[in-house]
């Protein structure tokens, strides 16, 4: 009987043993599982910040675009009141606007390009897939503002009557403020309403300015 109780404790000690073990892995298990988890939502949350960051950054170059196309337009529309001028002048806005933002883009991140190499060597260790790309950044701010530059180029197109043309410009020009300032607010979780509205009066004040100080000099015969 002694013998017995004796084998039988040691079985009960056995079962405790694999027991407590298969906790153990179990929790270990179930842990790793968790880390592996948060990881995938640090990733995945990395990867949407990077994106809205690209898409915010192609909303404001739409909006530099509208803006500074529209104004130029509507600086040369109001001492000269044909359509071709006014196209031309857009246009011209359009190619230069398109060709400093894209040489502004690659310079600075060519720049940050450089000293992220820099300090992958320092490291030991050059992950190109990491790198930002210079050519790829040009090319994307070139045509985010050309996007934004041909909303009033269009509006001013197929209209021959000046203040038609100008009402036609400047309600194209309102409707896309309306919605890249929008859209830039939904992207960087700003309160859309007042993003917008800041948007809007500051393209029409630029707009306002813009027509207002070209009038002024073109009556002064300057």
């Amino acid at each position: 009987t002694s013998h017995f109780n004796k084998k039988k404790k040691i079985n009960k000690r056995k079962e405790e043993k694999t027991k407590s073990f298969d906790l153990t892995m179990e929790s270990h298990n179930v842990s790793n599982s968790l880390n592996l988890d948060m990881e995938k939502d640090q990733e995945k949350a990395f990867d949407y910040s990077k994106r809205a960051q690209w898409l915010r950054a192609a909303v404001l170059g739409a909006n530099d675009g509208l803006v500074s196309t529209a104004s130029l337009m509507m600086g040369v529309g109001a001492v000269k009141k044909d359509v071709k001028t006014m196209i031309l002048s857009g246009f011209a806005g359009l190619v230069a606007g398109a060709c400093s933002m894209a040489i502004g883009e690659f310079v600075s991140v060519y720049s940050q390009y450089d000293i992220e190499v820099a300090q992958m060597e320092r490291d030991g260790e050059i992950e190109k897939e990491k790198l930002p790309s210079p050519l790829q950044a040009a090319a994307a701010s070139a045509l985010a503002f050309s996007v934004g530059a041909i909303v009033p180029l269009l509006a001013a197109a197929f209209v021959k009557e000046y203040k038609v043309r100008i009402i036609a410009v400047v309600a194209a020009v309102t409707v896309a403020l309306v919605a890249f300032g929008w859209l830039g607010a939904a992207l960087g979780k700003a309160p859309v309403l007042r993003s917008s509205a800041r948007v809007l009066f500051g393209g029409w004040l630029a707009m306002a300015v813009t027509f207002g100080l070209t009038k002024l000099i073109g009556l002064h015969g300057l």
